[in-house]
């Protein structure tokens, strides 16, 4: 007779993916009410929870992966389910700021289809190579395009959740262009890398 097969949560890793999924959610909930005029652009609770909602799905994206290797539950479900929720939050929160009064300063909306290509291209490539045979992983490029995306949200959120000064409000302000350009800046050089890699690996070359 055949093991019995687990559910799909659980372990504690797709737990968390999980948990991190629905964060996303409650997440945009909040920006919807933003955007829709329910709940006050003026820097309060409301602004607050949403910068530190993101802070928390974003931080524990190396969580679940670091309890799936450690304890040896990697699963199927876990190596689709978490890279999915990681472009889930990103994209997601950038549309809202694109939209946002707070946001569109320094979301402009052309950014957020350059990225969203870029996603799009990616997962393309990926579900190509893979069906070829050939493995296909996150390269360190992809990673750091992540982390560069997450500081400029959180930059960009953070400015209407608190009170700043004058001198301070300016330098975040210019920070916060600054990243969302990093942000572009990554997300296409690592787009071309994957092209590349991608170009290699048909041609029989080492990835």
């Amino acid at each position: 007779m055949s093991a019995r097969r687990e559910h799909v949560f659980a372990h504690w890793p797709n737990r968390i993916t999980a948990l991190r999924f629905l964060g996303a959610l409650g997440l945009f909930v909040l920006l919807a009410a933003f955007e829709t005029g329910h709940s006050s652009q003026a820097p309060g609770v409301p602004s607050k929870v949403a910068l530190f909602l993101f802070i928390a799905v974003a931080a524990t994206d190396w969580l679940d992966g670091y309890l799936a290797r450690r304890f040896g539950h990697v699963t199927a479900f876990g190596r689709i389910a978490d890279p999915f929720v990681d472009k889930i939050l990103v994209l997601g929160v950038l549309v809202f700021l694109a939209a946002l009064p707070s946001g569109k300063p320094f979301v402009p909306a052309w950014v957020v289809v350059a990225v969203l290509a870029r996603e799009l291209l990616v997962t393309g490539l990926r579900g190509f190579v893979e069906a070829q045979g050939l493995a296909f992983p996150a390269d360190r490029w992809g990673k750091l395009k992540l982390v560069v995306q997450c500081v400029a949200i959180g930059i960009v959120l953070g400015l209407p959740a608190f009170e700043w000064g004058q001198a301070s409000r300016q330098g975040l302000s210019t920070l916060a262009h600054v990243s969302v350009w990093a942000t572009l800046l990554a997300s296409l050089g690592s787009g071309i890398g994957y092209v590349i890699k991608t170009a290699r690996l048909l041609s029989g070359g080492p990835g």
